[in-house]
């Protein structure tokens, strides 16, 4: 990632729900990323002959948070269909690619990545009759088994 003093907006990101950028994959813009996250969990560790009193911290395991894709509904049922096959037994972890485009969206900036992903859960829309502009939302939440982060 090219160091610049300006943090890079939010609003251009590509979502790869697979292995390839092409058309068998589930595809659709998505207007929110949330959950990208790990957490490192720490044992308490103090020897008996430790001259300081206090403990010290040993890294262990660590988790990767749930991540949540949002998108308007767009007829594509292939996320759900992913979650009916994982429901059901099939097992189908992905890895999925999350990409910051820069501003003029002329190349990539950073990635997150997450290793092994399989869906945890489908929200659909909510429905309300009042009228009004808006946008008929659908959002699926992954769980990973790894998360990196590449700038290229």
């Amino acid at each position: 990632m090219a160091q610049r003093d300006n943090p890079y907006g939010a609003f251009n990101f590509l979502v790869k729900l697979g292995d390839a950028w092409d058309e068998t994959q589930i595809s659709g813009g998505f207007s929110d990323v949330s959950g990208l996250g790990n957490e490192v969990k720490f044992s308490e560790y103090r020897s008996g002959n430790d001259a300081a009193n206090h403990v010290r911290k040993v890294a262990n395991v660590n988790s990767t948070d749930d991540v949540t894709l949002k998108r308007g509904l767009i007829g594509d049922t292939r996320l759900f269909d992913w979650l009916r096959e994982t429901r059901n037994g099939s097992f189908d972890p992905r890895t999925v690619t999350i990409a910051l485009q820069d501003e003029a969206r002329t190349g990539t900036v950073c990635q997150w990545v997450l290793e092994s992903a399989q869906p945890k859960k489908w929200v659909g829309p909510t429905l309300v009759a009042k009228g009004g502009g808006e946008v008929v939302m659908e959002e699926l939440h992954l769980v990973a088994e790894s998360i990196e982060f590449r700038s290229p």
